[in-house]
């Protein structure tokens, strides 16, 4: 019996992972063996274009290994009645950990003192100047969904006051709510980023939220990169307009501006918010269960929802 084929444009971790969807199915990466194909599988990062939809006329699944769909063609897959699923939940708490660790690793310069005592700075220099206390700042969400919310629940299990930007008020939230992203970093000193990418979100942080958050002030973004104008937040934090940022996202991946790269208040990381072995795991699973579900003719258990 012939296994279903799959055309894979992201690898699924840990390595394990990997090797049960091979076992499973007939994996190809190359698209010009994949003309076949019922099942993509991505990551959000990644996504699949019009593009390459045309190219897999046989196409019935995109199962995303992320929860960003900003990537892919949502317009076509919807016009051609190919089911998207992604991997919600389950990243939630990884990607908030790694929001308050760049907040905290921004805020108290530590990435900045590593860098200093391994060029000999403490020796020939002296101390490092000081830091920005975090856990005392007011924070701001920019996107309230499931990783804004599991990041506004581990800051107030901190005593920390939070505020959100989302699309409506939650009337089950215990945060205060702002209508537009100016307003929430006007009454923040700490603003993180968590929206979803896309048209609707580009350059949502702009210069005048920067300019509102302030001197003190510190972003961390962990959402997608054009979420914040690029260039405004660099001449913010050349400028002092900011304290300082924390970055693990970007406009371009791998490239990153060189005025980022030169700027010592800001930490950056390689889009591994969601990376820990645990996260990665029930990720891919969950890649798993909705191929396997499609296959079977089952409901999908993660099927993307607007």
């Amino acid at each position: 019996m012939n296994r279903p084929t799959v055309f894979q444009l992201a690898i699924l971790e840990p390595p394990e992972m990997q090797a049960q969807l091979e076992n499973l199915y007939e994996v190809v990466s190359d698209i010009d063996a994949a003309s076949h194909a019922e099942i993509v599988v991505t990551a959000g990062n990644v996504g699949l274009s019009g593009a390459q939809m045309t190219a897999l006329p046989a196409l019935k699944l995109i199962a995303v290994n992320g929860v960003g769909v900003d990537a892919v063609d949502l317009h076509e897959a919807a016009r051609r009645g190919i089911a998207v699923t992604t991997t919600p939940d389950v990243l939630s708490l990884a990607v908030a950990e790694m929001a308050l660790a760049l907040a905290l690793d921004a805020g108290r310069r530590m990435s900045e003192g590593d860098r200093f005592i391994r060029r000999g700075g403490w020796v020939s220099e002296g101390k490092l100047g000081l830091g920005r206390s975090v856990l005392t700042k007011d924070a701001g969400i920019l996107g309230y969904g499931r990783i804004g919310r599991c990041l506004a629940d581990l800051l107030r299990g901190m005593g920390m006051q939070v505020s959100y930007t989302a699309r409506g008020e939650k009337a089950d939230s215990p945060d205060r709510f702002f209508a537009d992203a100016q307003s929430l970093a006007t009454e923040c000193d700490l603003l993180f980023v968590t929206a979803a990418g896309g048209a609707g979100t580009k350059a949502l942080v702009d210069g005048n939220v920067l300019r509102a958050l302030g001197p003190d002030g510190i972003l961390v973004n962990v959402a997608r990169g054009p979420v914040v104008d690029s260039q405004a937040l660099a001449d913010a934090l050349c400028k002092g307009m900011i304290g300082a940022a924390g970055l693990d996202v970007f406009d371009d991946e791998p490239n990153v501006p060189q005025s980022l790269l030169d700027a010592p208040n800001c930490v950056l990381t390689p889009h591994i918010a969601s990376a820990t072995t645990q996260a990665r795991r029930a990720m891919a699973q969950l890649v798993l269960d909705n191929v396997a579900a499609h296959v079977a003719g089952r409901p999908l258990p993660t099927p993307y929802k607007d």
